[in-house]
């Protein structure tokens, strides 16, 4: 079983520049088109509410009605871009977003810089209504939230916690560097756990596919989590500016000899699905 941790669907492209086809090249049927082709059996569409699309959240909730047993929906809640980001209220506001769609998951995205927001009374309040309605927080952060991620894994051990590409490692610092020393002291904790995704932006030629660089790093990592706990993706459509789908799932299954064919099936899918239990779209 192959599943993708990690993609977007947008009804209109949302990066610059312009795109000539920016009404079909991020679309939910490009992506179950991909999908279908490289054998993919399902996929959590994390919502990003970006430029003009404003509508995302309806727009993948109705995406995940259409095409049953292939989607399942994050959605983006009080992110870097959005008006109410480390405002007050934030877990009544995801209250409303559990009410109101059908989530296995919600997304925060933060900004570089680490605020402080992790260690606030509203992350808290946010992690134990996760914690209530068994939601899988996925954040995408740099490594400068890892140690406060740490501190509110530990007080929300239910909680599984999905760190976005490789936890915003930047693969060509080292693999001394003090991003991915973070990253990798975040494996003591058992909730925290590693999307295998955007592994593109993880270096600085990222074009360089198969990143050789953010493989090596990568190697260490899976040294410290272990298969068990992480979870590839492709990034699609963001991806396309980068590299291809298939290329996005060669580079994990062609590209690391460090992996047993046992981890490879655990990290292509074999893990999300055991994640997602009941919810999984496949069940």
């Amino acid at each position: 079983m192959i599943a993708d941790c990690h993609c977007h669907a947008w009804r209109r492209w949302p990066y610059p520049p312009l795109a000539p086809d920016e009404d079909g090249r991020g679309t939910v049927e490009q992506l179950i088109y991909e999908m279908d082709l490289h054998g993919v059996e399902f996929a959590t569409v994390v919502c990003a509410a970006i430029d003009n699309n404003a509508d995302n959240l309806d727009y993948v909730s109705f995406a995940c009605e259409r095409h049953p047993g292939r989607l399942a929906m994050v959605a983006d809640h009080d992110c870097s871009w959005s008006a109410t980001y480390h405002t007050p209220a934030s877990a009544e506001r995801l209250s409303e977003l559990a009410e109101r769609y059908d989530l296995v998951g919600f997304t925060h995205y933060v900004f570089e810089e680490n605020d402080g927001w992790l260690r606030s009374g509203e992350a808290d309040s946010v992690f134990a209504l996760a914690a209530e309605r068994a939601l899988i927080v996925n954040l995408a952060a740099s490594p400068a939230w890892q140690a406060d991620l740490r501190e509110i894994a530990r007080r929300h051990p239910s909680v599984p916690i999905l760190c976005h590409t490789l936890g915003g490692i930047r693969a060509h610092e080292g693999l001394e560097s003090r991003g991915l020393g973070e990253l990798l002291a975040s494996a003591d904790v058992p909730n925290i756990q590693v999307k295998v995704a955007g592994l593109h932006y993880c270096t600085d030629r990222g074009w360089n596919h198969p990143w050789p660089d953010v493989l090596a790093a990568f190697e260490r990592v899976r040294e410290a989590y272990g298969p068990e706990r992480l979870y590839w993706g492709s990034d699609f459509p963001a991806s396309k500016r980068f590299t291809t789908y298939r290329q996005a799932l060669e580079a994990v299954r062609s590209h690391c000899p460090f992996l047993s064919e046992e981890d490879l099936g655990l990290i292509l899918g074999e893990n999300l699905g055991r994640l997602l239990g009941p919810r999984s779209p496949r069940r």
